[in-house]
């Protein structure tokens, strides 16, 4: 994987980015889209290594060994900014991008280039989309903005029409699982595995790798969905309830709600790929005499109605200002009892 900047797949991209290097043609500003956990955040760490790397092995190449390139690894180089929301569902504020602004108004310090990563750049708001497109109305030579998001809908035009958009896509499964059991310590029916239920996404299937909890959250999460098929009113908002004070040190961390819905809504496409009769492969074949039974039991109207109904959730708990206990409880309530 060296040649493709340690990369499990987006070898286009690669390409794309080192032929611009090779040629001098540094843009002031990229545009990483995708859904999380496809790789945007690691195809823009390569990029500033490419671009700060003090001994590269080639013309835009890092070498990924050096101190600079650990540093940026770990976003701890002292030329690279990282700005991002608090949390899911807050809002990236404009005193971050003021913030931004001062970082970028100084030389840099040890590198070539000085670098910001925005993060989840859609979840800026109106104030800080306003001051991120002043500066980029007004470039700073020496300085690389890479931002990252789920797609080009979801940032503001003005925004968009002065980055060069790189549009990241699930990798194919074959090559996930290949590039999976090229790591340390991942078998081949783990990495099998990993590929589906990670859909194809290389930093959540690594991700899932190295953090043995996170496979057991999502067993736990499929395994409450199937006693709550079954269950009363009463137990399912009571699920809601337990859920959404997970985490009473941070109210307005919704991730475990999120990573919940995310897991429930991959089974219902699951569910409603079988009842549609789709020959497309499961993301979770583990669970695949489960989902064939609950496709014959739900039919196509039903998974559909399911997974709208996840997809709205999901979409309100990622939304600032709503009660994701109530919005968990709607939910609950279009479960299907099975």
């Amino acid at each position: 994987m060296s040649q493709n900047w340690n990369l499990i797949g987006h070898e286009w991209a690669v390409q794309t980015l080192r032929a611009s290097l090779q040629r001098g043609r540094v843009r002031q500003a990229y545009l990483f889209t995708g859904p999380q956990g496809v790789g945007r955040r690691t195809l823009a760490l390569r990029l500033a290594q490419a671009l700060n790397c003090p001994q590269p092995v080639g013309p835009g190449e890092a070498c990924l060994s050096c101190r600079t390139c650990r540093q940026i690894e770990c976003m701890q180089y002292a030329d690279l900014m990282v700005v991002q929301s608090e949390g899911a569902g807050i809002q990236l504020k404009v005193e971050q991008v003021r913030e931004l602004l001062h970082f970028v108004s100084l030389a840099p310090y040890v590198g070539r280039y000085k670098v910001v990563l925005l993060l989840r750049i859609e979840e800026a708001n109106d104030a800080a989309q306003n001051a991120l497109l002043k500066t980029l109305e007004e470039p700073v030579p020496g300085v690389v903005l890479m931002l990252t998001a789920d797609s080009t809908e979801s940032v503001r035009p003005t925004i968009v029409s002065r980055c060069e958009v790189l549009r990241l896509r699930p990798v194919p499964l074959d090559g996930l699982v290949a590039g999976l059991q090229s790591r340390p310590g991942v078998q081949a029916g783990e990495a099998h595995l990993l590929a589906h239920i990670s859909g194809g996404r290389p930093g959540t299937a690594i991700q899932w790798s190295q953090n043995r909890e996170l496979l057991e959250r999502r067993q736990r999460y499929l395994d409450d969905l199937a006693r709550l098929l079954h269950a009363n009113r009463l137990e399912r908002f009571k699920y809601a309830d337990i859920l959404t004070k997970s985490n009473p040190s941070k109210p307005k961390d919704k991730s475990l709600s999120r990573d919940m819905l995310v897991t429930w809504l991959s089974l219902w496409r699951d569910i409603l790929l079988q009842a549609s009769g789709a020959a497309a492969g499961l993301e979770n074949p583990d669970r695949s005499g489960e989902i064939e039974s609950l496709a014959g039991q739900v039919g196509l109207d039903g998974a559909r109605r399911m997974v709208d109904a996840l997809q709205h959730t999901l979409a309100l708990v990622e939304t600032t200002n709503v009660n994701t206990r109530l919005a968990l409880e709607v939910l609950m309530l279009d479960l299907p009892s099975c």
